[in-house]
């Protein structure tokens, strides 16, 4: 076997025609199982080759955050039904360890997937997945789609995160791709040099790469779950994927930006936050953004927290209870489309 081939095996054939579902075996020998492998679900709906793109199709990246795989698993679950062109690849838990545990990272090696790319073919199991992505997975895709939301420690407005190529034709598409998906609010990502993400896997391999938070608290919110649900299919719309549906069209996204570390409110003690701000707010720098408590020193007069800079909250904290370096809330500026 090449030292370069993936340790996880599957049974589905990538390149056959017709609708396949089963797993990935992703290699995991332990006290109780040592011959054992974690098995994550997927499925493949493929017209065959030469007919139209790839869609790869990811959630559970993170596995307390629910709209995208709920919504891969109902679109799943239409799948055999479905006449496509090109192929579609879907796997609603990603880090299906976490996904099953209800946790951000995995229960097993407490692996954050979306912070190990490209990961190592004889590493951790965390390591293993994003390997697997990266080495064979991103090299059948044509456009990758991985879906977030705030999970259990978030409070997300719902958000397309964008990250627009140089060149002119692959720019174009790409921004009618986020117009589309119609997002009531679209960031414009700037990595600033971190590359173990999968936007910067897909990056790396030339890849079309669209993700987005939809909510949090662990939950699964109606409405977030419909703007991923009628996103999706105007994307499949728009590339020619699909062609027998109509989906109600795209509202008009509104273009963010994060401008820098100040537009981050990290507390700067443990203590009991109390928020002054709602998620949505449009607040101003030096404006009160909340009161931290100190549980020990109850008498004791709560520490002002205030913004940093000027901008709209898109991301808030669900947990009161905070310990320095947390962060308790995230801003974005107003940006240009292009």
């Amino acid at each position: 076997m090449s030292t370069s081939a993936s340790l996880i095996a599957t049974d589905i054939d990538f390149e056959r025609s017709g609708f396949q579902t089963g797993t990935l075996r992703l290699p995991y020998s332990h006290d109780r199982s040592a011959y054992g492998h974690v098995p994550i679900p997927l499925a493949v709906l493929n017209a065959g080759a030469g007919t139209g793109p790839t869609v790869l199709l990811t959630g559970g990246n993170h596995g307390d955050e629910y709209e995208g795989p709920v919504a891969l698993m109902k679109l799943m679950q239409r799948m055999p039904s479905m006449t496509i062109r090109g192929r579609l690849i879907l796997i609603p838990g990603l880090n299906f360890p976490a996904f099953i545990n209800g946790t951000r990272t995995s229960p097993i090696d407490r692996g954050n997937l979306n912070r190990l790319f490209p990961g190592a073919r004889n590493g951790q199991p965390t390591e293993m997945i994003a390997h697997y992505v990266e080495s064979e997975l991103l090299p059948r895709a044509d456009v990758v789609i991985d879906l977030h939301a705030g999970g259990a420690s978030f409070e997300h407005a719902p958000t397309l995160l964008a990250s627009p190529p140089a060149d002119g034709e692959r720019h174009a598409l790409y921004m009618d791709l986020v117009r589309e998906f119609g997002a009531p609010n679209t960031m414009i990502m700037d990595l600033l040099g971190e590359d173990r993400t999968f936007a910067a896997a897909a990056e790396r391999h030339g890849k079309l790469f669209l993700c987005g938070e939809f909510g949090g608290h662990a939950g699964c919110d109606a409405a977030n779950l419909a703007i991923v649900e009628s996103g999706l299919q105007r994307v499949l719309v728009r590339l020619g994927v699909v062609s027998d549906t109509q989906p109600a069209p795209a509202g008009k996204t509104r273009f963010l930006r994060v401008e820098g570390a100040r537009a981050y409110v990290y507390a700067p003690l443990a203590g009991v936050f109390e928020p002054a701000f709602r998620l949505g707010d449009q607040v101003r720098e030096g404006q009160l953004a909340g009161r931290l408590y100190d549980p020990h020193r109850p008498w004791q007069a709560p520490a002002d927290i205030a913004f940093r800079s000027d901008g709209m909250v898109i991301c808030m904290r669900t947990f009161a209870r905070v310990e320095p370096g947390d962060c308790i809330a995230l801003l974005a500026a107003r940006a240009n489309a292009d």
